[in-house]
């Protein structure tokens, strides 16, 4: 029994120094490979090619002709005179319109009863007439046509009444009751009769003409009748 036990461990001992040989040479085969790398010698490698610069090109004085004129800390030295152009023209205001007080067409076209501005007196006025500073151009019942300044201005009708005087007001019952009947007016000086309008002896009324209605003068009898546009002022054959 003793003699086994001696022979396991020699054979124990003869594997340990079998191991402990074998690490010792691959720890020294490992250091050596290890010293051969750290020693190794590395060429270095070849620079690039690099081309050559270019030469430099000589300075010249007209190079530095734009940091001469456009320097900033003297604007008089830039050639180039800058000149604002004057400010345009203010348009000009355009003047009221005419007031447009009725329209007569008996044939030969319409004819406007019109006056220059609010107030004043009115007469007719034919296409082509100048109202004012304004020229009429065409009307018919919805629209005139007016020309200001070469421009062409298009109004509706109902725009060109003057709605600030409006109708005188009805008088009541009991004045009416003691109205006296009415008396055939008499001829007023300034009672006129003015151009012919109508082509068929119907004239227009005269600047200053302040006569009531029926006053009878050179044999016409004059006529003002009221209509949606004003009142409409005429002399007609008596």
């Amino acid at each position: 029994m003793k003699r086994k036990l001696v022979w396991v461990n020699l054979l124990l001992l003869g594997l340990t120094a079998a191991t402990a040989v074998h690490l010792r040479r691959q720890w020294v085969e490992s250091h050596a490979g290890e010293q051969a790398i750290l020693q190794r010698r590395i060429r270095p490698a070849p620079p690039p090619h690099m081309a050559p610069l270019p030469a430099a090109a000589p300075v010249k004085a007209a190079g530095y002709i734009d940091i001469a004129q456009k320097m900033l800390f003297s604007k008089d030295r830039n050639p180039t005179v800058v000149v604002e152009p004057p400010p345009p023209p203010k348009p000009k205001p355009m003047p009221p319109l005419p007031v447009f007080h009725g329209l007569v067409d008996i044939g030969d076209g319409p004819t406007a009863i019109m006056s220059e501005k609010p107030g004043a007196q009115h007469r007719d006025y034919r296409p082509g007439e100048q109202v004012g500073e304004f020229k009429l151009v065409a009307l018919d019942s919805e629209e005139i046509v007016l020309e200001w300044d070469g421009n062409t201005i298009t109004r509706k009708v109902d725009e060109m009444i003057d709605r600030s005087v409006g109708p005188p007001p009805a008088p009541s019952k009991a004045t009416a009751a003691a109205a006296p009947p009415p008396v055939q007016p008499a001829a007023h000086a300034d009672a006129k009769p003015g151009a012919d309008i109508g082509g068929r002896g119907i004239k227009g009324c005269t600047t200053g003409d302040s006569s009531p209605a029926g006053t009878v003068a050179d044999g016409f009898r004059k006529v003002i009748k009221e209509s949606p546009f004003g009142k409409s002022c005429f002399w007609e054959p008596n």
